[in-house]
Formats: structure tokens, sequence, C-alpha cells
């Protein structure tokens, strides 16, 4: 089949990318022209067509989705920045997707669209019994959630065959940057949170293109019960792996936590995408650190003291 993907060259779209390919699909990406991207294009080149454009154009996207069979619409500004500039992500994330709405709606016959969605839709459930269930009411809280939970409404009244996937966290499988370090800091450790491998995430979408079952459905993607953990595990466990060993509790906050545990019974049952464990995601990320692994035991102290000066907790409760 002919698979358009937007934001095709960020995380989740680059593991969807990857499973199209091998799966044997057409696979077009459609992304912003960044120097980032380019280079991440550039890996696959050969095995996709690359549309370089923007979502707030609907002359990009109605270039984009001419000849495609499934729309994956991933493009979506995430927190912080869509706190920080609501208007511009606004315009990327609810205008960009009924721009791609409307352009789809140009081709006879239409396409059908997965839309990427979030768990964080179901707002703070923590005091809950889990799991959450798609019946369970979504109280968005940011402009991220409310701009998703809008979206999927523009989807749902499309008149387009759809289907959403609600992700839970799906981290990229980097050791990432400096500036993500405090973020890491906000929530705290009792925390629920279920964790999906990027792979399976892209695994998921890949089994979707195909599959006659999903549409006019709303699922959730997660990991099943070896990715349902607690925040304290997984960053122990990812601390751990990398040399550094658990931060102690005063270095985490207490920020309102849009995470649980997800009922993924039927997403796995009609895509079989949990093939892999948090645990072999520890152990991949552990193997990027290559012969520094072997150093972190020497610097450990400082490593963990310059880790700590990231958070503004730890920093307040000195």
């Amino acid at each position: 089949m002919k698979v358009l993907l937007t934001g095709a060259l960020g995380n989740i779209g680059r593991n969807a990318t990857k499973k199209l390919i091998e799966q044997g699909h057409q696979v077009r990406c459609f992304d912003l022209k960044t120097r980032a991207n380019e280079k991440v294009a550039q890996r696959i080149e050969g095995q996709i067509e690359v549309v370089w454009g923007d979502v707030r154009s609907p002359d990009d996207l109605a270039a984009a989705v001419q000849g495609q069979d499934v729309i994956i619409h991933l493009a979506f500004i995430m927190p912080p920045a869509s706190e920080d500039r609501p208007q511009w992500a606004r315009e990327i994330n609810v205008a960009g997707t009924e721009n791609l709405l409307q352009a789809m709606k140009t081709v006879l016959p239409p396409p059908k669209i997965i839309f990427s969605s979030t768990f964080s839709v179901f707002g703070d459930t923590q005091s809950q019994p889990p799991p959450r269930t798609v019946s369970d009411p979504v109280k968005p809280v940011d402009n991220y959630t409310r701009h998703k939970v809008e979206c999927e409404r523009l989807v749902q009244e499309s008149g387009l065959d759809w289907a959403i996937f609600r992700f839970a966290v799906v981290p990229p499988m980097s050791l990432g940057g400096v500036e993500e370090l405090p973020k890491m800091f906000d929530f705290p450790l009792d925390m629920r949170i279920e964790f999906v491998h990027p792979r399976d995430a892209g695994l998921a979408l890949a089994n979707a293109v195909g599959s006659k079952k999903v549409w006019g459905k709303t699922l959730l993607i997660g990991g099943g019960p070896s990715g349902q953990l607690y925040y304290r595990d997984f960053m122990g466990r990812m601390m751990n792996a990398m040399g550094i060993g658990m931060l102690p509790e005063r270095a985490f906050g207490s920020k309102a936590a849009m995470s649980d545990w997800l009922d993924t019974s039927e997403s796995q049952s009609l895509l079989n995408y949990q093939q892999h464990t948090f645990e072999d995601f520890v152990q991949e990320i552990a193997s990027l650190l290559g012969y520094k692994r072997y150093l972190v035991p020497l610097f450990r102290p400082l490593i963990r003291r310059w880790v700590l000066q990231k958070s503004p907790y730890f920093r307040a409760k000195r």
C-alpha cells in the first residue's frame, strides 16, 4: 500500500517508517526541511520518498496526499513548546490537522487516516484504580492534551475512515540531550507509568495499515504488563543501567501526572505489536554508551553531582 506519514522523521515516525518498509509498503515521508531531518532522511535514502513541507500550508499537504492509501498523522507540537508558544502550537496541531483532513477529501477515493494521540488525554488519574480504558472520560489539562482531544473529534467527524491511537510513553532510543534532564525530575516517584518500546509503537502503526478491523476505533497503545511500572522503577533501572545509580527522592517533584497503566488487550489482539519489554529497552540504552560505560564508575560521584544540579527540586531543598 501507499502510505504517507506526517512528522515522519520524529521518534515514532522513524520506527513506523522502518516497519512499513520491511512490510513492503511504499512510504512517503512528509516533514519540515531541517538539518536534523535531512540527516535522518539520508539514512534511508532510496527506500522512501521524502516530501518537504509544512502542515500549515494547504498546498504542501494537497500535493503530499495525492495517490496515498493511508495517512499516518504524527506531526504535532509537544510540551514544553506547546505550552510556551500556544498560538504557534495551535496553528500546527489543530489547524494543521484541519488542513490535512481537507486535503484528504480532495482525493478520490480518499485515503484512510490513523491519528496519533496520547494517553495523557485522561488527565491525572493516579487516584483512580488502574487500568485506563478507551471508555474512560477525557480530561485535558494543558494545550497539548486539549489539542489532541480537539483533533480526535475533528478526525472522528471528518467523514473519512479513521483510527485513533492513544500512545503510552514512547521514549526515543537515544541517550537524550542535556536540555532534557530537568524534565525527568518533574514527576513523583510513585507515579504509575506505562512504557511502550519505540519499535513496538512503530509496529502497531505498520500493522494497522493493512488491517480491516481497526477503522472506526480508538485504541490504547502500550507495552502491556511488562511495560507497567512505577516511575521509581523506571528511573532506577535506567540510571543503574548507565552506571549512575538511582538518584535521591528529594531530587524529584510532585507535578500532576498525566500517566497511568492501560488496558491494551484490544489493541494487542488486533495488532500483535507487543514484542519488546522495558528491560530490552534498558539494555539497548546501556549499549549506546559503548566504551563510556566502563568510564562511568571512575567518575560516578562527579556525574551524579552534575546530573543532580539539573534538578530544580534538589537545589531548592538543599
